[in-house]
């Protein structure tokens, strides 16, 4: 006779209520609870809000993200929609302000960490809050010259004598504030020009109208790849064809602040919803989201571009941000003396 057997003997009809009861609490505090997330999403519409013009590297990524989830919620339909504007920040700001039903997420660029860590009045987002899904890529910063003009490398840049026209998304985007601080910390002779949304950084280039620019490297690869332009410095990653930006300064405040950019290109091509998404349908969105990174469809299209995939899911992605804001006051009164106007003299 097994230990199991006087158990079920000795079994009432109200015990057996009990342990139904228990057993089914039980299950519920499993991980299989997400398949009920999932079936919330058949015959749903998700709204992906991508927080730049289409084309471009966020763009790109976030409509990735979007087909394939869709693919991994069976029954669901996404529709990716563009808000660019105020460097991120109209569309960072509409996820943060959307119902918490897992209906909207979205994506929007590592910048606004620099943006809560100043605490700009104009970002409503409190990234500590979010509903943190995934991240695609691990991003390095590249500043690259345009090919009609004479700078060919970092110390040519910093010889010049008069203002270099450099092109940059709206103020808070991450290209925005990391040429910033970057261009103060070093006394680089750049001058910014906002506005540039998606991919118009590189028209303007080929065009003749800036010199150069400051983001991404996986941005700009294939812009340098077809001979456009060329990479004179980058912050971080792993490639060895192009100097890294820290060798060109002794100066330990340039130092932090490298640091401090280099430490962003980790956290890169976000996904995030709102605060309060119920637990449930959390759970199936990043189910949904592992499952898209791991589609051996969409790591064939990110391949075919030439793009990197470095994903990370939910609270390994969220624990990555809080750490990002995790700065010590010196180094926060450091970005925001690099990003503070000058004034007029």
């Amino acid at each position: 006779m097994s230990e199991m057997e006087p158990v079920k003997a000795g079994f009432s009809a109200g015990r057996a209520v009990g342990f139904l009861a228990g057993a089914i609490f039980a299950f519920a505090g499993t991980p299989a609870l997400a398949q009920s997330g999932a079936d919330f999403y058949k015959n749903k519409t998700v709204t992906y809000i991508v927080a730049t013009k289409a084309g471009g590297g966020y763009d790109f990524y976030g409509r990735l993200v979007a087909e394939y989830m869709q693919k991994k919620l069976p029954g669901s339909t996404f529709i990716v929609k563009n808000m660019p504007g105020a460097g991120h920040l109209i569309g960072a700001n509409a996820i943060y302000a959307s119902k918490a039903d897992g209906l909207t997420i979205g994506s929007f660029n590592t910048g606004l960490i620099y943006s809560q860590l100043i605490k700009l009045p104009a970002m409503r987002a409190d990234l500590t809050k979010m509903s943190w899904i995934g991240k695609a890529a691990s991003d390095p910063r590249v500043f690259v010259i345009a090919k009609q003009s004479p700078i060919m490398t970092f110390d040519d840049l910093r010889k010049q004598t008069k203002p270099v026209n450099f092109a940059t998304a709206g103020v808070g985007s991450a290209a925005y504030v990391e040429t910033l601080i970057i261009a103060r910390a070093m006394n680089l002779p750049i001058q910014l020009l906002t506005g540039y949304n998606g991919n118009e950084d590189q028209l303007a280039m080929r065009r003749g109208e800036i010199a150069g620019t400051g983001g991404s490297r996986s941005s700009m690869a294939d812009f340098v790849k077809n001979g456009y332009g060329r990479f004179v410095a980058q912050i971080g990653g792993k490639e060895k064809d192009v100097p890294q930006l820290e060798t060109f300064t002794t100066d330990p405040k340039a130092k932090t602040l490298i640091a401090l950019v280099k430490s962003q290109g980790e956290v890169s091509r976000l996904t995030v919803g709102p605060p309060g998404i119920p637990a449930d349908r959390l759970a199936a969105l990043r189910a949904a989201y592992k499952a898209a990174m791991e589609d051996k469809e969409a790591q064939a299209k990110v391949e075919k571009l030439g793009r990197p995939l470095d994903p990370a899911i939910g609270e390994e992605v969220e624990k990555m941000v809080k750490e990002a804001l995790d700065q010590s006051p010196e180094t926060v009164a450091l970005l925001k003396a690099s990003i503070k106007k000058k004034k007029r003299k």
